[in-house]
Formats: structure tokens, C-alpha cells, sequence
């Protein structure tokens, strides 16, 4: 896959997506990223760190979160991917479910757009990503947890993400799946959904794993945010071992360096050596 001007090996290796909230609220670093340069900072470390590509994301969507406006969103995010793109060569994605954001995200330099909703959100946005050609994540999320069998259910949301791609003209090397942890699920059913992950091979497409320092961590380890780095690490080298292709942490160093000795033992060799 080509996001900006990086070519990602989806079937050898697990790429590192660095997580940069420009939000206020977000749930484990609302604040500590909405100064200018303080984000730049951020990103440099993530760099340096390993990070393949950055996810600037304006609006927290953490449960209880408050929707702001596009408007609002767009002041957010378009100054600060104009000037991580100005200032270093890296992929950028934006955490977007609005068409008008994607758009303007785009405009602004956005390499790949990463929609929670999976285009079941705002139905202007995968038009919006069939014209302007980028790369997205489409993420299973829904409004309930009402399945009747969870993972077969998770398959046909996913498939109905996907019809709605096609019909809008998104073709499918533009596109990677996101199994939605956190959403839309109940604590069993998001450790379920990671531990067969593998199943959403079936669909044939790249997939992403987000759990970074997630509510099903701190659940299941009674720890607060700032303190769920080593159970994140934990679901990257499940990640790894199950086939994802990009896992999405805060947490760049210390997951990176854990892929890297995953993918070793598993035989991959080291990419960073290569």
C-alpha cells in the first residue's frame, strides 16, 4: 500500500501509526498536545521512535465525548498537518468521521483518512475518499452490542462497510480494516474480537489495531490510562502474531521496539536492518 509517499509491505511487516490528539478532552492526553510546537515536539519523538506514520485527530471520541463542529474540528487539525508535513517527511492520517473535515484534512496535505464509523457516519464522506484517491482505515463500530453471533455479526458489519465502499468507487488497495476495539462492544466481545482477529482475513484487506491504553486494558488490569502502556504493548504482539499490518499507539517506542522482537522471532527478520 502507498500512504503519501511511503510504500507500506502489508504482508511482511506490522507498521507503528503514532497517535497526536489535538484535543482538549481526549482520554489519556486531552491538553497535552494543543500548543503548536509542543505537538511538533511530540512528533519528532514519535519519529525517532519508530513511528511509520502520524494520526492527527481533532475531537475526542472517547464514550461521553462531546461532538464539536466541523468548523471547530477543521481549526483543530489543518494547522497542525500543514506543518508536520512542512517539517517532516511522514505519512499523516486524519481521525475523522465528517466529510467536510476529511476534505479540508486532505487539502491540507492528509495521506490517509481513518473513519471510526466505517463511511456508516456522514454519507458525503467515501465520496469524498473515492475523489481524492487517499487511503483510509474503516473501523466496525456501531450504535449497540446487540449481536447474535458476535463475531459473524462483526463480519457482516464489516461487509456492509465495504459495499458502501465500492458503491462509492473507493477501490480496495486504498482501503484497511480496523476491528473497532472499544466500540461498540462490550468488554467480553472486545477481547474476543482480538483474539480472533485473524477471522477478518477472511475479508481480504490490511488490518489496523487500535487499543492504545484502552478501557478493556484498564479493565482488565485495574489501571489507569497513563499506566496501561505494557498491556497495549501486550495486544501489539497479538497484533502481530494474528497478521495486522499497522497497530495505532501512543506509545510509539515501547511497541515498536515489542513488533520488531515479535516479528524476529516469528522469523520476519528486522525491517529496521534491512
Amino acid at each position: 500500500m502507498i500512504i503519501g509517499n511511503k510504500e507500506f509491505n502489508l504482508d511482511k511487516w506490522c507498521y507503528v501509526m503514532g497517535i497526536l490528539n489535538v484535543t482538549p478532552d481526549s482520554f489519556s492526553d486531552g491538553g497535552k498536545w494543543t500548543d503548536m510546537e509542543t505537538a511538533l515536539d511530540h512528533v519528532k519523538q514519535m519519529i525517532e521512535e519508530g513511528a511509520d506514520l502520524i494520526d492527527v485527530g481533532g475531537e475526542s471520541t472517547r464514550p461521553g465525548h462531546i461532538q464539536i463542529t466541523e468548523d471547530e474540528e477543521i481549526a483543530r487539525v489543518v494547522p497542525v498537518i500543514r506543518a508536520i508535513k512542512e517539517r517532516f517527511d511522514i505519512p499523516v492520517s486524519i481521525d475523522t468521521y465528517k466529510a467536510k473535515v476529511a476534505k479540508a484534512a486532505v487539502d491540507a496535505g492528509a495521506d490517509l483518512i481513518n473513519d471510526i464509523w466505517g463511511l456508516k457516519y456522514d454519507p458525503e464522506l467515501a465520496s469524498v475518499i473515492a475523489e481524492t484517491g487517499v487511503p483510509c482505515c474503516l473501523m466496525h463500530n456501531r450504535d449497540n452490542t446487540d449481536y447474535e453471533n458476535f463475531m459473524d455479526d462483526f463480519l457482516d458489519d464489516l461487509r456492509e462497510t465495504l459495499k458502501i465502499a465500492k458503491e462509492a468507487g473507493i477501490r480496495d488497495e486504498q482501503i484497511m480494516l480496523d476491528p473497532g476495539v472499544g466500540f461498540g462492544k462490550t468488554y467480553e466481545q472486545n477481547l474476543e474480537v482480538i483474539n480472533k482477529m485473524e477471522r477478518m482475513h477472511e475479508l481480504k484487506f490490511p488490518i489496523l489495531l487500535g487499543t492504545s491504553r484502552k478501557s478493556v486494558i484498564g479493565l482488565t488490569l485495574d489501571i489507569p490510562a497513563p499506566e496501561r502502556v505494557s498491556g497495549t504493548v501486550a495486544t501489539s504482539v497479538i497484533g502481530v502474531m494474528k497478521g495486522c499490518a499497522f497497530v495505532r499507539v501512543h506509545d510509539v517506542k515501547e511497541n515498536e521496539q515489542a513488533i520488531r522482537m515479535t516479528e524476529a522471532i516469528l522469523g520476519k527478520g528486522n525491517r529496521r536492518k534491512q
